[in-house]
């Protein structure tokens, strides 16, 4: 057929028109894609948010109450082995008109507080080593696991001995039982880091220390995150640990000893309070400092959805 033959010219107009059709698909498709990647997540209304965050917590703890009063109720215990809840509210409420409950709190916090901070001081550094030398993963690294795996509370009589009852004693115990947790959780997050972020940050000259500012922790953060997590809460048990056991004057008076002294006197109500103290204080800094810093980092990451 000629090249000036309609058959000719319709088969080449038919390709064209499909060609130019199937441009334009292509150029939809990936305008949707491109459309599907940078739409900003719409977030939840502010009723609907405080209903699906807040609404459950409280049923649980309504809850739990209700259960609580009604084995009360039901004397499945002695009253001085199970009190009810208003007795334990009772006592809390008195050991706050002698305004001594704050102080207490104060003294485990600040002392939680300071132990973390040495724990991440000393985990952080020893969690890169252990990452990224081969042979100190070798030799420390089934250590570090064991000692997480170790309870705490194992510590508080060596601790004893080593630096009698004083406030060492505590510190020591906390390290022992934060440092193993920060330190295999960054190991953990290091672990996860893709290879090709290492080589794109040699690439611009991101070696050394500055690829392990740049590049390495950034990367590692949300393993990291976790272990600083893990980090604090054997923080906090270590501490009750050694608080309840290292029972001294000189120590003065933080939540582990309170809880000690209500169990010499067989005082139920404030043994049952201090438990709860302890436990919402954990739970307290949990969700105020670690869970806003952890949906950031993730939000950040496009891995966490609208709140």
């Amino acid at each position: 057929m000629k090249p000036g033959a309609p058959g000719a010219d319709g088969n080449a107009g038919a390709a064209g028109a499909g060609g130019r059709a199937g441009t334009g698909d292509l150029a939809g498709l990936e305008a949707g894609l491109d459309a599907l990647e940078t739409r900003a997540p719409s977030r939840a209304p502010v009723g609907r948010a405080l209903l699906r965050k807040v609404v459950p917590p409280v049923v649980a703890v309504a809850l739990v109450l209700a259960l609580w009063q009604l084995a009360y109720a039901l004397e499945l215990r002695e009253p001085y082995e199970l009190p009810g809840p208003a007795d334990v509210w009772r006592a809390l409420a008195d050991e706050w008109y002698k305004g001594t409950i704050l102080g207490i709190v104060w003294q485990s916090v600040s002392r939680g507080a300071l132990g973390f901070a040495a724990s991440l001081a000393i985990g952080t550094p020893l969690g890169l080593l252990v990452a990224r030398v081969r042979v100190v993963r070798a030799a420390i690294g089934p250590i570090l696991s064991g000692l997480q795996s170790l309870p705490s509370v194992a510590w508080v009589p060596a601790a004893i001995i080593w630096f009698g009852l004083t406030d060492a004693t505590i510190y020591a115990v906390v390290l022992l039982g934060a440092v193993p947790s920060i330190a295999n959780g960054l190991v953990a997050g290091v672990d996860q880091v893709p290879p090709l972020y290492l080589r794109a940050g040699r690439v611009i000259g991101a070696t050394g220390v500055r690829g392990v500012r740049h590049v390495l922790l950034p990367a590692a953060l949300p393993g990291y995150l976790a272990g600083l997590k893990q980090g604090w809460a054997f923080s906090w048990r270590s501490l009750m640990a050694a608080e309840l056991i290292a029972n001294s004057p000189d120590l003065g008076t933080g939540l582990g000893q309170m809880l000690e002294n209500a169990r010499s006197y067989q005082d139920m109500p404030l043994v049952l309070g201090t438990i709860l103290v302890i436990l919402v204080v954990g739970i307290g800094i949990e969700l105020l400092i670690f869970a806003p810093i952890e949906r950031r980092v993730l939000r950040g990451r496009g891995l966490l959805g609208p709140s």
